[in-house]
Order: structure tokens, then C-alpha cells, then sequence
């Protein structure tokens, strides 16, 4: 039996797209630092692609480590989390949890890079949600709850603590609140 944290592959395709739009609002984060390394800008058009059906869940999940050793090739922490909302991103093809991890690492990124704005993460997310598609927000709608299914990304492990928690509990209180409006998109 496939965990709640996957998603149907239709469910996947919708998520990797906004995954990657926040991704690549931090990727330049990382370029700064390497920018000869394109493994991040990479992982976030392989998400782009898999979201338009041009690649397969398969093909991603062998290539899915790939864009993840360049967080360890920078120093900077927010280089660091840019490259790695990259990664999750790349990672929807295999689980759609991942597009949260792609967004909360990309918050983290933002806020790492402006250590005198304390809002910034705040903003990051709420752009995040702004530019969530309805059906985005129905696939990651059924995730469960951070730290309720140990069977993906969401159980134990980097993403269900510290400020990557936090994110990730604020756009799944979001995505709970039955009053949301529907968004533009």
C-alpha cells in the first residue's frame, strides 16, 4: 500500500509546478555563491517538466539525488536551503509531500538571506499560499498532518522540526481553514 504522503501521479504533476515556483524564487540564492553549478536550476525544470507530463515519477526518483549534493558544495545557510528546495522539488515526482519541503526550505532561504527583515519567512509563505492553485491546494489538502505518518518525508526526520516544521504547519493550518477563498489561478 502506497503512504497518504505520495499523492496520485495526476495530484503530483499539479503540486510539482508550484514546488517549483517557490524553489525558483530562492535559487538565486545558490547562483550567487556557484554559479557554475546549475544541478538546483536544473532539479527545478525537471520538476516543471514532470508537472507538464514530459518526464516520468521513475526517471526522477533514479536522478533525484542529484541536485541535492550541490547544498553541500556552498557555505552560506541560505545557498544551503535553496539548493535543497530545489531537491524537494525534483522529489514531487516521487512523493508529492515533498512540494511542502520544497516550500519551506525556500522560506528558510528567504529568511536566511535577510536576517534584518524578521518577516521575510512570514511573506515567503504567504506568497506561497497566494500563488497556490485550487488544485494544488486540494492535493496537499490530503497530506496528513507533519509528524502523523512516518512513511515519507513528512515523518521523522529534517523537515518535522525547527523552522522547516513551523513552515510546514503553517501552510497545512492554511490549507485547513475552510474559510480560504478560492485563489486566482
Amino acid at each position: 500500500m502506497a503512504s497518504p504522503q505520495t499523492l496520485s501521479d495526476a495530484e503530483r504533476r499539479v503540486v510539482a509546478s508550484w514546488a517549483a515556483d517557490c524553489a525558483e524564487r530562492v535559487v538565486a540564492l545558490f547562483e550567487a555563491e556557484a554559479p557554475a553549478d546549475g544541478r538546483p536550476r536544473d532539479a527545478i525544470a525537471r520538476a516543471r517538466a514532470f508537472a507538464r507530463g514530459e518526464l516520468s515519477a521513475a526517471d526522477e526518483i533514479r536522478r533525484r539525488f542529484v541536485s541535492g549534493r550541490a547544498a553541500g558544495e556552498v557555505d552560506s545557510p541560505a545557498a544551503v536551503a535553496a539548493a535543497r528546495s530545489a531537491t524537494q522539488a525534483a522529489a514531487v515526482a516521487h512523493m508529492g509531500a515533498h512540494a511542502l519541503g520544497a516550500a519551506a526550505y525556500a522560506a528558510k532561504a528567504a529568511g536566511l538571506a535577510a536576517p534584518h527583515r524578521p518577516g521575510t519567512v512570514g511573506d515567503e509563505v504567504r506568497w506561497q499560499l497566494e500563488h497556490m492553485t485550487d488544485e494544488a491546494r486540494s492535493a496537499l489538502g490530503r497530506l496528513p498532518p507533519l509528524g502523523e505518518n512516518s512513511a515519507g518525508p513528512l515523518g521523522p526526520g529534517l523537515l518535522s522540526s525547527g523552522i522547516l516544521a513551523t513552515i510546514i504547519r503553517a501552510i497545512q493550518a492554511d490549507l485547513a481553514r475552510p474559510d480560504r477563498p478560492a485563489s486566482p489561478n
